[in-house]
């Protein structure tokens, strides 16, 4: 008698993922990184994307989690948006976690920089998605209500989109928010993955 042997393919396998990871797996793909970091972010977002059913959920903490960034412009692309982090106490651009069911990173970037800034923002080129990052979030105790939370990996995709107005105002989660030329930078301490994004953002290198 004949034995038949099926090789089914692994739960990594990217013919196993569903059309809207299909897409961001090929936005990410097609992003040409600016710096070994990007290109280690790329890969780690990448593997993480083809490896978990939700890599969306904020609840999910090993290694961690898709989270989206809005690096905000304006119009002349000589001034972008950072805020002042209340919890992590570190200057940054808008983004944090995806709300649950919300899977488009682009509509989750734009709203957390409304909630965070105030600012109505839209695309400011054709493929917004411009940077990738992966870096880790230090573990934080239960406080006021909030539960307790393990150190993690945020796997952040970041937008360019362009604000419709100065007008930024302090918002949720947030002590201070300022609009900052290329200089203006040099004084404030910026992760190197946000420095690399500025200068991809602003189009000057940034000290």
């Amino acid at each position: 008698s004949l034995t038949l042997r099926v090789s089914m393919p692994s739960a990594g396998s990217p013919n196993l993922l569903s059309p809207t990871l299909e897409r961001l797996a090929a936005r990410v793909g097609g992003l040409a990184p600016a710096d070994a970091r990007e290109a280690d972010s790329q890969a780690r977002i990448l593997a993480l994307i083809r490896s978990k059913q939700d890599p969306f959920s904020r609840h999910d903490y090993v290694p961690g989690h898709l989270t989206a960034s809005a690096v905000v412009v304006d119009p002349s692309r000589t001034r972008a948006v950072l805020i002042f982090h209340s919890k992590l106490e570190l200057w940054l651009q808008p983004g944090g976690h995806f709300e649950p069911g919300e899977t488009d990173p682009l509509a989750a970037a734009s709203r957390e920089a409304l909630e965070e800034t105030g600012l109505l923002v839209s695309s400011a080129q054709s493929e917004p998605l411009f940077d990738l990052d992966v870096h880790t979030i230090p573990a934080r105790a239960a406080k006021g209500g909030s539960p307790a939370q393990p150190a993690h990996d945020h796997f952040d995709l970041r937008f360019l989109l362009v604000a419709s107005s100065d007008d930024a105002i302090v918002w949720d989660g947030v002590s201070a928010v300022r609009w900052v030329s290329a200089d203006a930078t040099q004084d404030l301490a910026l992760d190197p993955g946000l420095r690399r994004a500025l200068t991809k953002a602003l189009g000057s290198p940034l000290a």
